[in-house]
Order: C-alpha cells, then structure tokens, then sequence
C-alpha cells in the first residue's frame, strides 16, 4: 500500500514535517517494499490560504491511500476524507520511523482535523 507522510526532505531520514498544507515535501512509500518517490509541495507553501485543499489533492494524485503527519486542519482532512485516504496525526521522528510505526499499528487513524485552519 503506498502512504504519504509530509517531510521536511525528500528521503526516508528526513523529519516529518508536522504541518500537512504547508510541508515541503510528500514521501510517498510503498509499505510493502519501502520503495518511495519525493513529491514537492513548494507551490503551496506560501498560499495565503487553500494550502491544504491543493495539498490534499496533490496527495490523492499519488495514489496514496494513507497520509501520515503530525497535524491537519479542516479543509485538508475533508478533501483527504472525500477522497478515501485515511489521515494519521501525531507522527514524528523520520519519515521511516513514522511508517514503521504505522506498519506495527502504533498509529490510529484520525476521526477529524486536529488543528484550525491556517496553523503555520
């Protein structure tokens, strides 16, 4: 299954970005292979609002059937939720550490947005 987990670099070692909107990258990682790709969210960092909404829809573009991050406002989870992929908030440590944690069930799936909007 591919995850997406929001990154403040573009490998595995990077840290989880803890902001979804505004991340600068999107790992997306095949949770069987460990196989992944970087996805630059640069476009959205500096929108003065609606990050979360187009970051949401360049996550489902992926095909990421999961999202790991350490937070997500309203309008980011409800585009993520319309789209099937289910939010985990709360990560942290690198990217790798977070879909290892994910893979052991360490991660609860989220049942709404944990923040406000426009959290920088």
């Amino acid at each position: 299954m591919k995850i997406a987990v929001t990154a403040t670099g573009a490998t595995l070692e990077s840290q989880v970005d803890p902001r979804f909107g505004r991340a600068a990258y999107f790992v997306v990682v095949d949770t069987q292979t460990m196989e992944h790709q970087a996805v630059e969210n640069s476009q959205n960092l500096n929108l003065p609002q609606g990050a979360g909404i187009q970051a949401g829809k360049t996550v489902a573009d992926t095909g990421a059937k999961a999202v790991l991050t350490g937070h997500c406002g309203p309008k980011a989870f409800a585009v993520l939720n319309a789209a099937g992929i289910e939010v985990y908030t709360g990560a942290s440590g690198t990217v790798k550490q977070s879909v290892e944690a994910y893979k052991q069930g360490k991660m609860k799936a989220s049942q709404g947005a944990d923040v406000d909007g426009h959290w920088a």
